[in-house]
């Protein structure tokens, strides 16, 4: 097997990248509105509530629509997955990659299709949903390789008159919660490691982008994996989400999201149920208030500007790991504010199917959190750029907006919004930057620019997030080059995209033979 390896993103600044994304999103287009059918053991079926799946660029166009299953389907589900799982598990790792790596060609050969599905139903522009498609490539061909790696007898300290081996084993059934931001990759990437690790799975996607769930299942299916391992239910979070995490034979959750929802996980799979006879496994990436530090001793101001509105308003904001904070040292400040500005105001605005800078959040709900988080920051602070729904009223867009806080202790400074939102804070000096940095409830990703090497350094060692850049944005993460989760409550530090991450859906097993 050759060497693990990154699939890059297209350059859209291409014509040809540009023009074959374009027609790409015309064919899908024919296919809108259709409905898909939940999947439990090979078998298809409809349930009589619906989720409607609507594009947030234009809330007049139906993408798809699909079921919601209750806990009934949900039992069903579990049932198929523990069956399976009885010869799933013995399937050997080279085998079971093989599924993977036939996935990881289709997805190449459908690229375009996959990207204008993603286009059309979460509302990323070309650059953004390539991508996702990207990292989910990388995902199926890393997980792959690492699959077969653990699956190897590791080295022991031997002894004499003893034959020692220590070897991995699968945990069992799974319930794989993906969010809606990455509705492609994360996906993708949750649920190859925990069946390509030995598991079966009962995929519940998110009800604001089921298509691209489907799109995955359906190109598994294709390439001939077992019915049963991998279970695909758009159900209802209250009544079918609860029954999975609580079920006596769920052995893990993988989820990503919000910190409620992943908190909530958390506590309920903590209790040990009638029947159960282990303690579950949870692993969860949540939420983040990611900050970049601006030091004076940084020279090239104008890159740094072009870093922060990157990382501040790619796909809206609608990232774990987006930068909505900058903590800009009090000398730069009213030099470096004005550049950042300035290109902000550069971003263009409208159908990410045109490929526009920025386009509509996700859905109206989101929209309304996110205005209401506008609104506290115009009183507690001072508007700079923005803060205001776009003109079209028939999508769910906001302007990229900019706030310069009072404090540091302002709610834009601390708490997350998840939106084309940026709190500008003003440090007195490094020290102040690196206290405002780890003053919030999150760790998951920050960045620090400066040409001074000791601060540098001291960054690396005191600045509290899982995944820190220097002297670049905060965003951007590969596979096998920047393993990623967070700390604190941005989640279990589960290190997605790492040579560990496999193991958190794997138990050890040892044994000694006397010879």
């Amino acid at each position: 097997m050759t060497p693990f390896k990154i699939e890059f993103p297209y350059d859209f600044s291409m014509a040809k990248h540009q023009n074959a994304q374009r027609e790409a999103i015309e064919k899908v287009k024919v296919q809108f509105g259709k409905e898909y059918t939940n999947n439990i053991a090979g078998e298809e079926f409809s349930t009589e509530k619906k989720t409607k799946s609507y594009s947030p660029q234009d809330k007049n166009i139906l993408i798809g629509t699909f079921q919601k299953s209750g806990a009934n389907d949900a039992e069903s589900a579990i049932q198929s997955a523990d069956k399976a799982f009885q010869t799933w598990k013995n399937v050997p790792a080279q085998e079971r990659a093989q599924y993977f790596l036939k996935a990881s060609e289709i997805i190449k050969a459908r690229r375009y299709e996959i990207n204008a599905w993603m286009i059309s139903e979460s509302g990323k522009n070309y650059s953004e949903a390539d991508a996702d498609t990207c990292e989910a490539i990388d995902f199926l061909e890393f997980y792959a390789r690492e699959a077969i790696r653990y699956s190897k007898n590791q080295d022991l300290t031997g002894i004499e008159g003893e034959k020692n081996e220590y070897f991995y084993i699968p945990l069992g059934i799974g319930v794989v919660i993906p969010p809606w931001n990455f509705p492609f990759a994360i996906t993708v990437g949750m649920t190859t490691a925990a069946i390509v690790s030995g598991n079966t799975v009962v995929l519940k996607p998110s009800s604001d982008t089921p298509m691209m769930a489907r799109l995955f299942f359906d190109i598994m299916n294709e390439v001939g994996l077992p019915y049963g391992v991998f279970n695909f239910l758009v159900a209802s979070g209250a009544e079918a989400g609860d029954y999975l995490v609580d079920h006596a034979k769920t052995r893990f959750i993988s989820f990503t999201g919000s910190v409620d929802v992943g908190k909530r996980i958390y506590e309920r799979a903590g209790r040990t149920n009638p029947g159960q006879i282990w303690l579950k496994r949870v692993v969860a990436e949540m939420g983040g208030k990611d900050a970049m530090i601006i030091d004076w001793e940084f020279s090239d101001l104008e890159f740094a500007a072009d870093q922060v509105v990157a990382a501040a308003f790619g796909f809206q904001g609608q990232k774990c790991s987006a930068c909505s904070r900058v903590i800009i040292d009090e000398k730069i400040y009213d030099e470096l504010l004005p550049m950042i500005i300035e290109r902000t105001k550069k971003l263009t605005i409208g159908n990410p199917a045109e490929d526009k800078n920025v386009g509509a959040v996700i859905n109206e709900s989101a929209m309304n959190s996110i205005l209401n988080y506008i609104k506290i920051g115009k009183k507690e602070g001072n508007l700079l750029l923005g803060g205001n729904r776009y003109e079209n009223e028939d999508a769910w867009i906001i302007e990229p907006t900019i706030i310069e806080c009072a404090s540091e202790n302002d709610t834009l400074a601390k708490e997350e919004v998840f939106g084309p939102v940026l709190a500008i804070i003003k440090s007195k000096g490094f020290n102040h930057s690196v206290e405002i940095f780890n003053s919030t409830i999150y760790g998951l990703t920050g960045s620090l620019m400066t040409d001074n090497k000791d601060k540098l350094e001291r960054g690396r060692n005191e600045l509290h997030c899982g995944n820190l850049y220097l002297n670049r944005k905060c965003t951007g993460a590969f596979v096998d080059v920047h393993p990623f989760g967070g700390f604190n409550m941005s989640g279990t530090d589960s290190k997605a995209g790492s040579r560990d991450y496999l193991g958190l859906f794997m138990q050890g097993k040892s044994v000694a033979t006397k010879l």
